[in-house]
């Protein structure tokens, strides 16, 4: 039984998804699982992720467009691997992510951890200042703004269980740290910089009024708090983000 777990969802990720791979092959720590589910993409992805003839990579086939928290869910179900991290096909660990965040875990007996990652554009270049993990996460602070990265975390489904993505919302990644966070009381940072964010041109230009409804949705229809306070989070989160992803902030 692997010790790790790898989460990834596909879709129609050809241009960037060999340097993705390599950057999982070349890993300090060798003990994992690799479970890729392709949303139905229509480009070479699948043909791609067939090269590799490694028996830790396993693909499967989404028999339909799930999303990426669909096909996130369909991997989730069939990993084995007490530890479980999230990279999406298009992003980067540096060689030793999954080494440092093993050790800083178990030698410390943490739940849920996170690192420090840098946000670069289609190249791997910074674009912004590094997302610093300087902070220990908790359900209440998590609630004005999510500090946690899929690419740089990792949890122990062991003591926690696994936690899956919900279906109809567009901040599923939100809702399911926040859902792991009501079990847990904290999720801890390493502030060393172990992965690339690769941000694309829509990464920050979208249409902010239907993010925000998005984000409003979170709290209403998945934390199931009232009105009034939904739209207290929301501005909460709103100003956060505008810091997150300033030039500014670093």
């Amino acid at each position: 039984m692997p010790k790790v777990s790898i989460i990834t969802p596909c879709y129609n990720s050809s241009a960037f998804l060999e340097e993705t791979i390599q950057c999982v092959l070349s890993q300090s720590f060798q003990d994992w699982e690799w479970i890729i589910t392709d949303d139905q993409s229509t480009d070479h992805s699948i043909a791609i992720i067939k090269k590799y003839q490694d028996p830790r990579i396993i693909l499967l086939e989404s028999p339909q467009n799930l999303g990426a928290g669909g096909a996130r869910n369909l991997s989730l179900a069939q990993a084995k691997g007490r530890y479980i991290t999230f990279l999406d096909s298009d992003d980067f660990w540096e060689r030793t992510f999954l080494e440092e965040m093993l050790n800083f875990m178990e030698n410390n007996q943490y739940e849920l951890a996170y690192s420090t990652y840098s946000r670069c554009d289609e190249k791997l270049q910074p674009l912004l200042g590094n997302y610093h993990a300087d902070t220990i996460v908790t359900f209440g602070n998590l609630l004005k703004t999510c500090r946690l990265s899929l690419l740089s975390s990792m949890y122990d489904s062991k003591r926690v269980g696994k936690f899956y993505f919900p279906e109809g919302s567009k901040r599923e990644d939100h809702v399911m740290w926040l859902n792991l966070l009501k079990e847990i009381p904290k999720g801890m940072p390493l502030g060393k910089c172990l992965s690339k964010y690769r941000m694309h041109g829509n990464s920050v230009s979208r249409d902010k009024k239907k993010v925000i409804m998005d984000q409003y949705l979170v709290y209403k229809e998945h934390m199931k708090f009232s009105t009034i306070k939904s739209m207290y989070y929301t501005a909460n989160w709103a100003i956060n983000g505008f810091l997150k992803y300033s030039k500014l902030f670093n």
